[in-house]
């Protein structure tokens, strides 16, 4: 494992709001888009933190690839619904509007759902699941993206990891929240290996000949993810199934492309990206009190049931990510040294030198 370097979570905001303002993006912008990386990391998906500022946002904004200004504008709306263009803008910009507005519909009539089109990759997909649990709401986030995934019995990319983000909320305990590919794992995890230096897992990932390879490098030179699961064997036709489901959501619901025909991110225009989300108030069906204490009940529940030999604790989805947040509060956030080094020579390029001074360093991940 590589060094990594911790950093206060205020220092690397203000860093990636300011890069990002060089590249013309707006300052609210570019705010929303610093708070959105940067919670990736900080709940510890560092696959889709501020490894992505420079490599795939700051990249594509230089090249003119996605609009600086996110110029979001409505298809279709009704009292329940809305159906949103993104104007080949900054992914997560696009979001946070689009749950933003989610919400706000959801407020006045219970329930609300949201589709996206002609939009761009927008990170982490549970953050804005969890936009809805501050209003006691039920927030549900997907996405699809460029195939990256292999069906069940093929060997070609089909599919994107098309992740699937569900937040419920809870009273005393944690809230639930569910964040995960569709893919045994996202494509930025294995970019994560790869900048590292290590192996993956067998079973992850094939090569560009079909076969199960631990080579992060041929994954990403050809290849593809596997689904959930892995192969058939491992029932792996369960996670094609769902990242089938994210892409009718996102993808044909919404009117972007879907499936092979999501452009690679590098072609000007054709990306499409598709998102679709919901908000659901939960004093439609019973007192909002009342249903956090049946959550609490449920989620303790299942943390005291039996453990498995070897293991002491059951963990709830999303407590670890809570967890990891509340070191990074005490200890900074860390950030492997390669991707320092990036940051350092993507600074000087753009004229915002990376210059935060570190809080310490640690040889492994915490």
């Amino acid at each position: 494992m590589p060094r990594r370097y911790l950093f206060t979570v205020d220092d690397l905001k203000s860093y990636t709001q300011r890069f990002l303002m060089s590249l013309d993006v707006p300052q609210e912008d570019a705010g929303i888009m610093a708070d959105i990386l940067i919670s990736a990391d900080v709940r510890g998906v560092d696959s889709h933190g501020i490894i992505r500022l420079h490599t795939y946002y700051g990249n594509r904004l230089m090249q003119k690839l996605v609009e600086a200004a996110s110029p979001t504008s409505v298809v279709h709306e009704t009292p329940i619904s809305l159906a949103l263009d993104g104007g080949n803008g900054l992914g997560p910009v696009v979001a946070h509007r689009a749950m933003t507005r989610c919400i706000e519909k959801a407020k006045q009539v219970g329930m609300a759902a949201v589709t996206v089109r002609n939009s761009n990759h927008y990170g982490i997909a549970g953050y804005y699941a969890m936009m809805a649990l501050s209003h006691d709401m039920i927030g549900v986030s997907l996405t699809n993206s460029q195939p990256l995934v292999a069906p069940t019995y093929g060997r070609t990319a089909m599919l994107g990891t098309n992740p699937i983000a569900v937040a419920v909320p809870a009273g005393a305990e944690y809230p639930y929240v569910l964040d995960m590919a569709t893919s045994i794992v996202p494509i930025g995890r294995v970019t994560v290996y790869s900048k590292s230096g290590e192996t993956i897992p067998s079973g992850w990932g094939m090569d560009k000949d079909g076969n199960l390879t631990e080579s992060p490098d041929a994954v990403l030179d050809g290849g593809a993810l596997l689904p959930l699961g892995g192969n058939d064997i491992m029932r792996g036709y369960k996670g094609y199934g769902l990242a089938l489901l994210v892409d009718i959501l996102s993808g044909v619901l919404s009117g972007a492309a879907f499936s092979t025909d999501v452009g690679h991110p590098s072609n000007p225009g054709q990306a499409d990206i598709g998102h679709f989300f919901m908000a659901l108030k939960v004093d439609l069906f019973r007192p909002i009190e009342e249903f956090k204490r049946g959550m609490d009940g449920l989620l303790e529940g299942m943390k005291g049931a039996p453990k498995a030999p070897g293991c002491d604790r059951i963990y709830i989805h999303g407590e670890k990510e809570f967890d990891h947040e509340k070191r990074c509060e005490t200890e900074g956030v860390p950030v492997i040294a390669p991707v320092v080094d990036v940051l350092r020579e993507a600074g000087e390029q753009v004229g915002v030198p990376f210059d935060l001074d570190p809080l310490g360093e640690k040889d492994t991940e915490g």
